[in-house]
């Protein structure tokens, strides 16, 4: 068999919701857009959405419009796709790299609290393969009265907020809960990817959801960021189609970050079906290499579910037991040649050639290199048989077993 890694979910009904923008006439941002907004809106639980051309915008964004800049410093977990820690050096800031728990992934509670400092304005969290962070931890601890009073603001939102931000990379989140909440309502800000390999696609796109507390109006933030994300123009193409009212006015210096109405059309027909189809779908690919693999002593299954977390099952990131990098990579070569696409995520940050030339050492995080030493994603896509699946676990036995069996002899 030949099993690609993640390839998208095109059928003949997202064919149809292009062809129908295409020949509507609104082919950038417009009414599809809205209604994307809208609908996420719904269903996450934000107060509010904002859609654009990429997580990594939102990200961005997010930064700016916190005032967050030259130094200041953000937190963020060592493990985890480039784009996180880009966005901060964008901005001016620094950021501070901690390590990961032993067993998810996840940014370690500890670690954040042993590095916040006066210059501290933003957590950035991510929801490594879609299991959310521990975001009550997370709140908690920027709430604690004695971090709350290392906190110094230096804008007027840091002023208003009056304490670190919690920003969300749920990039690989969306359908993910915590304690009966869903993705998009956990942190102040969260910000959702909408990438070609993502559960939920647009092709390329993006969305920040808001949930800030009084006395922020989240439907006030989403106003000026529409601006910010679109040249700083107080009126979109929608807006300039009522009558005589062309005119319009550059009220900042903003960006280009806007989502169109094609991406949103595809993200329409993905999140109608994405609960009781996508989700589901998925969860079952993910189940079924559990049990397939849970009978290999070698095998360190995913969490995927708690009592109070339930995943997106964006990844399935196995890792192998007392094994090292090397031969982890011996592994994929030999599940290469058998024709099944593996990946492994993340080569952690630190381990960047630019972010080992500012500094950075991955032995100051080891459980984020242990994590990613031994790491291997399995695919996980719709249109992925069992069949296709129990194929995909025989292979990686079968590598796995070829490999050890070689160190033992």
């Amino acid at each position: 068999m030949q099993i690609p890694f993640s390839p998208p979910r095109i059928d003949q009904k997202t064919i149809d919701a292009v062809v129908d923008t295409l020949k509507s006439g609104w082919i950038t941002t417009g009414p599809k857009t809205k209604l994307f907004e809208k609908q996420l809106a719904q269903y996450t639980g934000a107060p509010t959405v904002l859609c654009l051309n990429s997580a990594t915008a939102g990200l961005e964004l997010a930064l700016r419009w916190f005032g967050v800049g030259k130094g200041d410093e953000v937190i963020l977990p060592a493990y985890t796709y480039s784009a996180t820690a880009n966005v901060v050096l964008h901005c001016g800031a620094t950021p501070v790299f901690v390590d990961v728990n032993k067993d998810d992934f996840n940014i370690s509670i500890a670690e954040i609290a042993q590095y916040i400092s006066a210059k501290t304005k933003v957590i950035m969290a991510v929801d490594f393969a879609g299991l959310p962070c521990d975001y009550s931890n997370i709140n908690s601890l920027v709430n604690n009265d004695d971090v709350k009073s290392l906190f110094k603001p230096s804008s007027k939102n840091q002023k208003k907020l009056d304490r670190i931000l919690v920003l969300s990379d749920a990039a690989h989140s969306i359908g993910g809960t915590y304690k009966g909440k869903r993705v998009g309502a956990l942190a102040d800000i969260s910000v959702i990817s909408f990438h070609a390999v993502k559960n939920l696609t647009t092709a390329e796109g993006g969305a920040m959801c808001f949930n800030l507390p009084e006395p922020f109006d989240n439907q006030e933030i989403y106003q000026a960021l529409s601006v910010k994300a679109l040249h700083g123009q107080n009126k979109d193409a929608l807006a300039k189609t009522k009558p005589g009212s062309w005119k319009y006015d550059i009220i900042e210096p903003g960006y280009k970050y806007n989502m169109t109405d094609i991406a949103a059309a595809i993200g329409l027909v993905e999140l109608e079906r994405y609960d009781n189809d996508m989700l589901v779908k998925r969860k079952e690919i993910c189940e079924f290499y559990n049990k397939y693999l849970l009978e290999y002593s070698w095998a360190q299954l995913p969490i995927l579910e708690n009592d109070i977390k339930d995943s997106s099952y964006h990844l399935y990131a196995l890792r192998i037991r007392e094994i090292t990098e090397q031969q982890r990579d011996q592994i994929i070569a030999l599940i290469s040649e058998a024709g099944v696409a593996v990946n492994v995520h993340f080569i952690p940050v630190p381990m960047m050639s630019y972010y080992r030339s500012i500094g950075f050492d991955i032995a100051d995080y080891p459980f984020a290199y242990d994590n990613y030493s031994r790491e291997i994603s399995l695919p996980v896509y719709y249109d992925l048989s069992l069949e296709q699946a129990r194929y995909v676990c025989e292979t990686v036995t079968e590598a796995v077993e070829k490999v050890l069996n070689k160190v033992e002899a």
